[in-house]
């Protein structure tokens, strides 16, 4: 088998995923010694937790202004929303995309557009699914403002969701990232709010599948 065929299979995993897929190994083995059938079980899990943490290489388009998804998934919200009041994005309501994340889903997050981190803001909350509108204002959730050369601001918001337990974001503020750029991932079932600039009109439609650091939501040289 060519190097290409294998990379179409096998993805590179990345390190936040290591500890969980040493877990679901060492689980396994001790199914097998309890009982084979269980130990195959544990075989299927062990693949399914390192799929789970795989961080592909992603192509992210050059062409400039154009904002891409932060998320693998599916659309599942796209609406007018005031964006969370930590951001500091104003009390007036911005076109919001929701990206819905299966547990079937790569986690990584990747930045929708080049900018500098002006906010980084945790907020703890419930665990409600991630596919609800209300999830947006109760759930765990990580904001990041985000600003662009021309001096506009955009903002990202991890949601953390009924399976989900930890919001992970290695960006501080002050930071400066490419587009495309990794920023955090969720652990196991989530979703991704992105809040365009005023003017921005999305490129996207609720329903459409997300593939995060290629899929573009909207073209920020587009005139609305």
């Amino acid at each position: 088998m060519s190097v290409s065929m294998l990379s179409t299979f096998v993805k590179p995993m990345h390190p936040e995923g290591r500890k969980f897929v040493a877990i679901a190994a060492a689980t396994t083995v001790i199914l097998f010694l309890i009982w084979e059938p269980l130990g195959w079980i544990g075989v299927g899990l062990t693949v399914w937790v390192y799929y789970f943490f795989r961080d592909p290489v992603r192509v992210t388009p050059s062409q400039p202004g154009m904002m891409i998804s932060p998320a693998d998934g599916i659309i599942s919200l796209l609406e007018p929303a005031v964006p969370p009041a930590e951001l500091g994005l104003g009390d007036q309501p911005m076109t919001r995309i929701s990206v819905f994340m299966s547990v079937f889903n790569c986690h990584v997050n990747r930045l929708p557009a080049a900018g500098t981190l002006e906010k980084v803001a945790y907020r703890p909350g419930k665990f409600l699914n991630a596919s609800l509108d209300k999830a947006s204002e109760d759930n765990e959730r990580n904001g990041l403002t985000v600003a662009l050369e021309d001096g506009r601001r955009y903002g990202v918001v991890q949601i953390a969701g009924l399976v989900a337990r930890r919001i992970l974001c290695w960006s501080k503020e002050g930071q400066t990232l490419a587009t495309g750029e990794r920023f955090g991932l969720i652990r196991f079932g989530s979703r991704l709010d992105i809040y365009l600039p005023d003017g921005v009109e999305p490129k996207v439609q609720i329903g459409q599948t997300m593939i995060a650091g290629e899929t573009v939501l909207a073209d920020l040289n587009a005139k609305s």
